[in-house]
């Protein structure tokens, strides 16, 4: 299973390197919408500092959803789906390994450019660093909960707008939690019980999510 679970994951990160331009695209977008705030609103510092954490988390989730197109739709689209549906193999264990593929090439890269980014709104390094623990639990639980849809909406005409309708209300509890963690307004009391909810919501989807991804793909098969 290790050795089925790594080998998915490279072979997802040699086509992503192939295809890059769409995974430097959600990339770009992060940077951009993240640096277009503290051009727009002014430079308050008591304003940015206020604002970067709801900016950077609602950025990030949209950028992670403009990269759920690539999960399963080239697989789709040349038959390799059909292989793994097919082949001896679990299938929960393939998802899986497609879905952390996926949040290398996209989650993780919002984690690393998030603290860059942060600078420009004037935080704390303390408040840096907990925006980006939380980044670093809520975006596995961003590409989890995304993958249900990417899987449910393959093949759909406007399938792009069909994904946002159906995964954006799942993500808003992700989406809250994370910006709260990070609020440099609240007390550490207020970040700690954010982080725990974080870690539940990532247990959660982990449990949960490469079933119903499976099931979905099975489905959309069909």
């Amino acid at each position: 299973m290790l050795r089925l679970t790594e080998s998915i994951v490279r072979r997802e990160l040699a086509l992503t390197w192939r295809r890059r331009t769409g995974a430097l695209g959600c990339l770009l977008f992060f940077v951009i919408a993240a640096s277009l705030f503290p051009l727009a609103v002014g430079s308050d510092p008591d304003l940015l500092r206020a604002i970067a954490p709801g900016v950077l988390w609602v950025t990030a989730l949209f950028a992670a959803m403009l990269s759920l197109g690539r999960l399963f739709a080239p697989d789709f689209a040349d038959g390799a789906l059909d292989q793994m549906l097919l082949a001896p193999h679990s299938l929960l264990t393939m998802v899986t390994a497609k879905i952390a593929a996926h949040w290398l090439t996209s989650g993780f890269a919002l984690v690393l450019l998030a603290p860059v980014l942060a600078i420009q709104y004037d935080l704390a390094f303390d408040t840096i660093v907990r925006l980006t623990v939380a980044l670093l639990l809520g975006t596995p639980a961003l590409s989890l909960i995304g993958s249900m849809g990417a899987a449910l909406t393959l093949g759909v005409r406007g399938g792009g707008m069909l994904l946002a309708v159906l995964v954006l209300p799942l993500e808003t509890p992700v989406l809250i939690f994370g910006a709260n963690a990070a609020d440099p307004s609240r007390s550490g009391a207020w970040s700690t019980a954010n982080f725990s909810l974080l870690g539940a919501a990532l247990l959660a989807t982990l449990a949960l999510c490469p079933f119903a991804t499976a099931t979905a793909l099975r489905i959309s098969a069909e």
